[in-house]
């Protein structure tokens, strides 16, 4: 799987599209498509990133231009935990208003997230400093406190999906 990364830059910097499409917008609700991946081994557990600002949640993250949302899938893994996926099982794609959200920053957006799931994974595991405190691997009934309502609920989607 070849992945594009294209980004907004000026001045030779490189600029995550989002923060580019702020400076346009401010504050004001945006809609951010973005990818995460449940990396499942071998004893049946799911990789989870205990985050830098505390909380836990699955590896990915928000939509480049140009890239597809797997590409954003495996872009995502490969910078947050050094891993490489593929052959990604779609699970679902979550968006409504229960995907709001307002950042500390007072950023508004609404989230749509395309979920996958993979067993196929090669690398070693190395966090990035920059987002990553901690990944561990949890059994699916001892995930962790500060795990948001979102992760848990495309946990159990996946869940859902392996018992049929």
């Amino acid at each position: 799987m070849k992945i594009a990364r294209v980004t907004v830059t000026k001045g030779g910097e490189m600029m995550e599209y989002f923060k580019e499409l702020r400076k346009f917008v401010g504050h004001r609700p945006l809609i951010l498509p973005g990818a995460v991946v449940l990396i499942i081994n071998e004893q049946n557990e799911v990789l989870l990133q205990h985050r830098i600002d505390g909380n836990w949640g699955l590896p990915g993250g928000l939509m480049e231009l140009a890239e597809s949302l797997e590409g954003t899938a495996a872009r995502e893994v490969e910078e947050e935990t050094g891993l490489k996926v593929t052959t990604l099982e779609l699970v679902g794609v979550f968006s409504g208003p229960e995907y709001y959200m307002k950042v500390s920053n007072g950023d508004e957006f609404y989230s749509v997230t395309a979920v996958y799931a993979t067993k196929d994974y090669s690398g070693d595991m190395e966090p990035n400093p920059d987002e990553t405190q901690d990944l561990r691997f949890y059994a699916f009934d001892q995930l962790p406190s500060g795990l948001s309502q979102s992760y848990r609920n495309f946990i159990e989607a996946y869940l859902v999906q392996q018992r049929q």
